[in-house]
C-alpha cells in the first residue's frame, strides 16, 4: 500500500513556475514507477509525465514537453515535477500516482495521491 500526498500547486501568472511535489509513503517507493497526471474542468483526466523506477527513462506529454521536468529522490520518498512556462491551459488539478508494474504514460496506476490545483491567469 502507497499513500500519495501532493503538495506546491497555487496560483501563477502566466510564463511562471511552480514545482510540484509529492511524498510517498511506505519503503518501496524505488520499486515504483511514478507519474504525474492532470484534469482540467470539464476534461477527462490526462497524463503528463512519468519516471521510472531508478530514473532511467522520463516521459512527457508534446504539451508540456520542453516546459516541465520530472524528478525523483528515492531516499526521500519523493517525486517532484517543476513546471515552467505555464499557459492558462496548464490549469488543472495535478495528481501524483505510483505503480510498481504499468506502462509509464498509461492510465493504468494503481495509486492515487488528492491533487494539487494549478491555476495560471493571463
Amino acid at each position: 500500500q502507497v499513500q500519495l500526498v501532493e503538495s506546491g500547486g497555487g496560483l501563477v501568472q502566466a510564463g511562471g513556475s511552480l514545482r510540484l511535489s509529492c511524498a510517498a509513503s511506505g519503503r518501496t517507493f524505488s520499486s515504483y514507477t511514478m507519474g504525474w497526471f492532470r484534469q482540467a474542468p470539464g476534461k477527462e483526466r490526462e497524463f503528463v509525465s512519468a519516471i521510472t523506477r531508478s530514473s532511467s527513462f522520463t516521459y512527457y506529454a508534446d504539451s508540456v514537453k520542453g516546459r516541465f521536468a520530472i524528478s525523483r529522490d528515492n531516499a526521500k520518498n519523493r517525486v517532484y515535477l517543476q513546471l515552467n512556462e505555464l499557459k492558462p491551459e496548464d490549469t488543472a488539478v495535478y495528481y501524483c500516482a505510483a505503480d510498481p508494474q504499468t506502462v509509464p504514460t498509461g492510465p493504468r496506476y494503481n495509486y492515487w495521491g488528492q491533487g494539487t490545483q494549478v491555476t495560471v491567469s493571463s
